[in-house]
């Protein structure tokens, strides 16, 4: 079986663009993890076992400790990490370093695209995410930006993809 057969990549928004912010309590945010937690489990029963991710903070951060949390129950899952550039973390608070560096040691590789951020290195690093993948799980709020690129891109690549509107 080819790689890309077994692969799926991830795409959300990151808090200011989130029903919720920063609140991870909120029953909106508890009910999005529990959507992703669910497809996940789902794409694990029907073979899926190398999971990639963004690594921003929001929704990648919920994907990555949904994706870990597999790991720990069934051993044979990959994270591998697909960072736009090696600076992603520079403009965060210490909490969102720190569990950013906690992520990026639990993944089993890493692939940074670029040392500075610079207004093309997003999509770059979606586009490497979809063209590795045959599914797409999103977390989208119907808006133009990154994530509703990477849909439009994820579906003319033919990939599945199953969204949660928020």
């Amino acid at each position: 079986m080819e790689e890309r057969e077994i692969t799926c990549c991830f795409s959300g928004h990151r808090p200011m663009k989130l029903p919720w912010g920063m609140r991870e309590t909120d029953e909106r945010c508890v009910a999005a993890k529990q959507w992703i937690a669910e497809q996940l489990e789902e794409l694990y029963g029907l073979g899926y076992r190398h999971f990639i991710c963004g690594m921003a903070i929001g929704c990648d951060t919920y994907f990555a400790d949904e994706v870990l949390n597999l790991r720990n129950r069934y051993g044979d899952v990959k994270l591998d990490a697909a960072i736009p550039c090696a600076d992603q973390a520079s403009r965060w608070n210490n909490k969102q370093k720190l569990k950013y560096a906690e992520l990026l040691e639990a993944c089993d590789s890493i692939k940074i695209f670029q040392d500075h951020y610079t207004k093309d290195c997003m999509m770059r690093r979606n586009t490497y995410m979809v063209d590795r993948s045959s599914v797409l799980l999103a977390c989208y709020n119907g808006r133009p930006g990154g994530t509703m690129s990477t849909l439009v891109y994820a579906k003319r690549e033919g990939l599945a993809v199953r969204m949660l509107e928020l």
